[in-house]
């Protein structure tokens, strides 16, 4: 995450003289300084020289819109900063903006307080100032108000770094389908083109074809090496070591495949497997143990979804995967939802060290598939799913509890993820299901709503939350709203 910046564009004018703005460049950079130092800042701030004229606002974000490791711009007003000098550069920025209102001083010097301390610390003044100009431009933005030093201002400025961050790696991203939709169904497919416009996924699609070409080329001592990688990472916990080594294969095809094209997303199809022996089970797994966004079944948006979602968590530890709600369980009192997918689900969700299995599929036709095996942890996670809804896309998000599993479940030996979804398992699955979210998901451990709200707005998509304040009636009206507001700015 430190490879990424974030441009510290504060404001002032020359009305308070050269001191003034001495004291201003020094201020600003003490607290980029201590930002930087802070554990909850995850990328770096870059200080820039304080801007006092519209040239200078222009020139500053020219700079942030050409440097490709910049990631978003933070504005401040330490003075009074007349706001008609930003509307030039701000309106040529096309980075994410986030308006920090605070001051350098956390407390006012009751004895000592001036009107030169005033002239010089007028942020309740200035930010003002700026934040109007902001709306009248109609700039999507995120404000956050607080004295620098504290925790709960690095803290949202931390996540807002990660979301800029997956808007930045999302303008990137490159995505390989293998194969095409699976057969009749819908929620999966989607513009490619409007997500390429507005998320920046280039989607491109090679047959089941090329990947078992590239199979077929791989030698042993490759696959030897990705066994090794297996032992490490999982327990072999299966006689069938060939259906692995298989697995192997399969894996390093597709890491080269993946590595060669410029790749960070792809999927599979089980209904089209032609040349391979096994549908990828553990090789995909870990592909996206290593960083990759997948999902099943030719669902491309969240293949690419999840990718984004692994970036943004760069460094958290708690785990992204692609997801499928599986079943229910309506026991009075403690309804919860089971998520699982065939094969497919990422290891960095498992509250111990996997095993490596081998059983019958029952679908694709195919040789039983290694695949890895756990349960995973418990805590507070999101799932959030991208759909197309014709005039937009539209990313749908619930705040869950993963709860500890207490049965073994031996004859569904797949990797597995129990949660009680808010504010309930009526209110949320009848929210999802008008708002018409997908059955496929991304499940993070390590993100917010907050964060992927932040995300839509970068991207200028659709968001919904269902959490827990969620009331149905309330929510039909906030879909008619939306609606109604999207038909006509969409």
């Amino acid at each position: 995450m430190k490879n990424y910046v974030f441009y510290f564009l504060v404001g002032s004018q020359y009305l308070y003289g050269p001191e003034a703005i001495e004291q201003v460049n020094a201020d600003a950079e003490k607290i980029a300084a201590g930002l930087n130092e802070n554990p909850l800042i995850p990328c770096r701030v870059v200080c820039k020289p304080c801007a006092k004229t519209s040239a200078e606002v222009s020139a500053l974000a020219a700079g942030a819109n050409a440097d490709e490791n910049c990631a978003g711009v933070i504005t401040w007003m330490h003075t009074f900063s007349p706001s008609k000098m930003w509307i030039a550069g701000l309106s040529a920025l096309r980075k994410p903006y986030l308006h920090v209102n605070t001051q350098f001083n956390r407390d006012i010097p009751w004895e000592t307080i001036d009107m030169d301390f005033m002239n010089l610390n007028q942020s309740a003044h200035g930010d003002r100032e700026h934040g109007y100009i902001a709306a009248r431009l109609r700039l999507p933005r995120k404000v956050i108000a607080g004295h620098w030093q504290a925790e709960e201002f690095a803290r949202e400025t931390g996540e807002w770094m990660r979301a800029a961050v997956g808007a930045l790696e999302s303008k990137r991203l490159r995505v390989l389908r293998i194969s095409d939709n699976m057969r009749d169904v819908a929620v999966t497919e989607g513009d490619k083109i409007e997500a390429q416009i507005k998320l920046g996924w280039q989607v491109d699609h090679f047959g089941a074809g090329d990947i078992a070409d590239a199979v077929d080329s791989v030698d042993s001592a490759e696959i030897d090496g990705q066994m090794e990688e297996y032992r490490r990472h999982y327990i072999l916990d299966t006689d069938d070591i060939e259906a692995v080594k298989y697995q192997a294969r399969l894996q390093v095809a597709l890491n080269k495949f993946l590595v060669q094209g410029g790749f960070g997303a792809f999927h599979t199809n089980f209904q089209d497997l032609h040349g391979l022996r096994q549908l990828p089970g553990l090789a995909v797994q870990d592909l996206s143990r290593r960083g990759y966004g997948f999902a099943a079944e030719g669902d491309w948006k969240t293949a690419a979804l999840v990718r984004v979602m692994k970036l943004m968590a760069a460094g958290k530890g708690g785990g992204t995967a692609f997801m499928e709600d599986y079943t229910y369980h309506f026991e009075p009192g403690n309804e919860m939802i089971l998520g699982a997918h065939m094969l497919e689900v990422c290891p960095t969700l498992a509250a111990e060290k996997p095993k490596i299995q081998v059983h019958p599929l029952g679908i694709g036709g195919k040789e039983p598939p290694a695949r890895a095996v756990f349960k995973a942890k418990a805590g507070k996670a999101i799932v959030a799913s991208l759909v197309d809804m014709g005039n937009r896309l539209r990313l749908i998000v619930n705040d869950i509890e993963c709860v500890e599993q207490p049965y073994d479940m031996p004859k569904l030996p797949v990797a597995r993820v129990l949660w009680k979804p808010a504010p309930s398992l009526k209110t949320s699955a009848e929210a999802w299901i008008l708002a018409g979210g997908a059955h496929h998901s991304a499940l993070s451990f390590d993100l917010t709503a907050g964060q992927m709200a932040d995300f839509a707005e970068m991207c200028g998509i659709e968001f919904l939350h269902i959490g827990e304040d969620t009331a149905i009636p309330d929510f039909r009206k906030e879909l008619f709203y939306n609606d109604m507001a999207w038909r006509v700015n969409g």
